[in-house]
């Protein structure tokens, strides 16, 4: 792809060395390296995501039978918004961009840093205070909030739970993914290296660079909105009470103009990562790279305008369901182009069944599966009769685990080589693979037919004909937990015994694969000239 990068050899452990001037934790903690701080964030990051999976796993052993099995309603209530609140806000939306973002994205551009390495800093603080007061909003106050994680009113402005506290938190947070967007945007468009023009960007800078104009342009609405319902609780400002003449249905558009467009915060720097997988592990040069591109914003664009599908119940008029539902439909075309391009990618490639590619190819099915449950969803006559049930629980779990998750395993395995300088063991992550693959479909396709059947989300309790499809679904939790058990304990074993990494051991073709592994202290001693696109793999022959 480009003239060979010389790499800092100060060390054989690159950016991961202490340089012994001070503590190494606060050599950390005060970095304004890119590449430490992407670790800040992923250390972080996996340990709020270990938290939400343990909350998860209590709410669906509670419903392994009908009636109270191990916690009441109240604190069934307070575990299930902690579960979506961890999920969300500290694991899906920051998760790829943060850590994987930060760690490659401007190595795969020829930089040697983003192009605000103290706001790069200081959008990781505002994560850790974020994450930490949602954390005290569990023990402070009237206990932990018990809303659900999208905070609706009027019961998020009249509960006696720590909804206030959590909101902050929340308003912190925003302020974490309102920089790093800045960052990013700032960074592709002024520090790409010598020779690489925007049709030589690495798909997965195209994901990021699309993401990042959502979380500038969407998540101030976020704060906002938790802004009001604050207000609302200490002041009465009567914004969102019917009895003052507000319009609780007015919030309900204000967090959906923001969260439909935040799906697409989540998703696209996993189609991003699935972008730069395929092509290697097919040995081919990527199918409509153009496409897959241009796509990535057209979802930006679409997704931002399609919010009113999710209340169709709300009582819109018959023209919004109408034009709501059509945006929907419209918005599914670029992600079915994603699809078809990977799809082509694979198509008589020489395809080497690793675990990135498993967790890709795994990526490709799940999303897809949600995709169809989405339209399904998008479609007013069938939305009324499944809307606030476990189908639709189902459908944002295909989507969101299925793929931001799986898209998330995926990068981990692909850059784990090139982030510590060992390799994992790929029998043990196969297996692991595995296990999360079959959990995933047993736990969530038992939540979409229970949905079907009519059994609501969000509840404590069931009757009793909804029993046996709950005890699979929790048996699939168990088997998922099982495999990310496994996942997670064979990355640790790795980056503590694992074999030294080569430096390219899948002969990928972007820049940061030209350095060593793990990664140097600087990104490169001279600047590189890109003469070509990002994934020629000239050592195949054609057939």
């Amino acid at each position: 792809m480009s003239q060979p990068a010389s790499a800092s050899t100060d060390s054989s452990r690159g950016y991961l060395a202490s340089s012994g001037k001070g503590p190494a934790l606060f050599e950390w903690i005060f970095s304004t390296d890119h590449k430490r701080i992407g670790l800040l964030y992923l250390w972080c990051i996996t340990t709020f995501f270990l938290m939400g999976v343990v909350l998860g796993l209590l709410i669906r052993l509670e419903l392994i039978a009908p009636g109270p099995t191990i916690m009441n309603a109240q604190t069934y209530n307070a575990v299930f918004t902690l579960h979506g609140v961890i999920m969300i806000f500290l694991f899906i939306v920051p998760g790829i961009p943060a850590i994987f973002g930060n760690l490659f994205m401007p190595i795969q551009i020829g930089a040697n840093d983003v192009a605000f390495p103290r706001l790069n800093l200081l959008s990781w603080w505002c994560y850790i205070i974020g994450a930490l007061t949602a954390v005290t909003a569990l023990f402070s106050g009237g206990g932990p909030p018990d809303t659900g994680w999208t905070f609706y009113v009027p019961f998020s402005t009249m509960t006696q739970s720590n909804v206030s506290m959590a909101t902050v938190a929340v308003f912190i947070l925003g302020f974490s993914s309102i920089l790093t967007g800045i960052n990013f945007v700032v960074t592709v468009h002024r520090l790409r290296t010598k020779g690489m023009t925007w049709r030589r960007l690495p798909l997965f800078v195209w994901a990021l660079y699309a993401t990042a104009w959502i979380q500038v342009l969407a998540t101030p609405i976020l704060g906002i909105t938790v802004l009001l319902v604050f207000l609302e609780r200490f002041v009465g400002v009567g914004l969102f009470d019917a009895a003052k003449g507000g319009d609780p249905v007015m919030y309900q558009h204000l967090f959906w103009i923001y969260s439909h467009p935040a799906v697409y915060i989540m998703i696209l720097p996993g189609m991003g990562v699935i972008s730069e997988v395929l092509p290697v592990f097919a040995r081919k040069r990527v199918f409509g790279y153009w496409a897959i591109a241009m796509s990535g914003l057209a979802i930006a664009g679409a997704g931002s305008l399609v919010w009113g599908h999710h209340m169709f119940a709300s009582g819109m008029s018959d023209m919004a369901v109408l034009v709501f539902s059509f945006l929907t439909f419209i918005v599914a075309i670029p992600s079915a182009i994603k699809v078809f391009n990977w799809v082509a990618t694979l198509y008589k490639g020489s395809i080497t069944l690793a675990p990135p590619m498993l967790f890709s190819l795994a990526f490709i099915i799940l999303f897809s599966i949600g995709g169809l449950q989405g339209l399904l969803l998008g479609a007013a006559a069938t939305d009324i009769h499944v809307h606030d049930t476990y189908f639709v629980v189902s459908h944002f779990h295909f989507v969101m685990f299925g793929g931001t998750g799986f898209g998330f395993f995926a990068a981990l395995h692909y850059w784990f080589p090139k982030m510590f300088g060992r390799m994992y063991n790929a029998t043990a992550a196969t297996t692991a693979w595995v296990f999360m693959v079959s959990g995933f479909l047993v736990l969530y396709l038992s939540m979409a037919v229970v949905g079907l059947q009519g059994m609501p989300r969000r509840y404590y309790d069931y009757l009793p004909e909804f029993t046996n499809l709950n005890v699979s679904a929790t048996v699939g939790s168990w088997i998922l937990g099982a495999g990310l058990a496994l996942m997670f304990a064979n990355l640790l074993v790795g980056l503590f015994r694992g074999g030294p990494a080569p430096a390219n051991p899948w002969k990928a073709a972007t820049l940061e694969w030209t350095l060593s592994s793990p990664l140097p202290a600087e990104n490169f001693e001279e600047e590189v000239e890109v003469t070509e696109g990002p994934y020629e793999f000239h050592e195949v022959k054609p057939s």
